[in-house]
């Protein structure tokens, strides 16, 4: 399957909740190779379907290049820590800018294979922090939502600079 385009901020795509998925099967393996495809093709860490413009709550994540690439399915978080971290992030929908968000340092998160089968997973550090990113985005939550009001603001007036030049 080939890479999609992606979805680029501003659009409200990027702020409504992804549909959860109900049918298992071949349409659901080709959306999940469509959205490998496109995070290799992004150089992305995660993606999520709605980065591509589909409502569903499937997620890639490939934290480093070369590593294996994993698909989860209906993901959502278990529990969190009360413990914090602070990573830089970013989004291939809205590129050239990044920003320190602090997030809980451990988290567990339920999910669903390709087949349907249940999982769960705990994560710390970075990953705990890329598995929270793309659940926020699947819940439509976008990342510079998780900044201060005045970080928010810098940083969109450092991306219109970018996209205006």
């Amino acid at each position: 399957m080939p890479a999609r385009p992606l979805v680029l901020f501003p659009d409200p795509r990027l702020a409504h909740p992804a549909a959860p998925v109900e049918a298992f099967g071949p349409d659901l393996r080709a959306l999940a190779e469509d959205v490998e495809e496109t995070l290799l093709a992004a150089s992305a860490i995660g993606l999520t379907a709605p980065h591509i413009g589909v409502s569903a709550r499937v997620m890639v994540i490939r934290l480093e290049p070369g590593a294996e690439r994993r698909v989860y399915v209906n993901p959502g978080i278990l529990w969190a820590s009360p413990e914090t971290a602070t990573h830089d992030e970013g989004s291939v929908s809205m590129p050239g800018v990044r920003e320190r968000i602090t997030r809980p340092a451990r988290v567990r998160f339920g999910y669903r294979d390709l087949d349907g089968a249940a999982h769960e997973e705990t994560v710390e550090g970075f990953p705990a922090a890329v598995v929270q990113h793309e659940i926020d985005q699947l819940d439509g939550v976008f990342w510079i939502e998780r900044l201060s009001r005045l970080k928010r603001e810098r940083l969109l007036k450092r991306f219109g600079k970018l996209t205006s030049s």
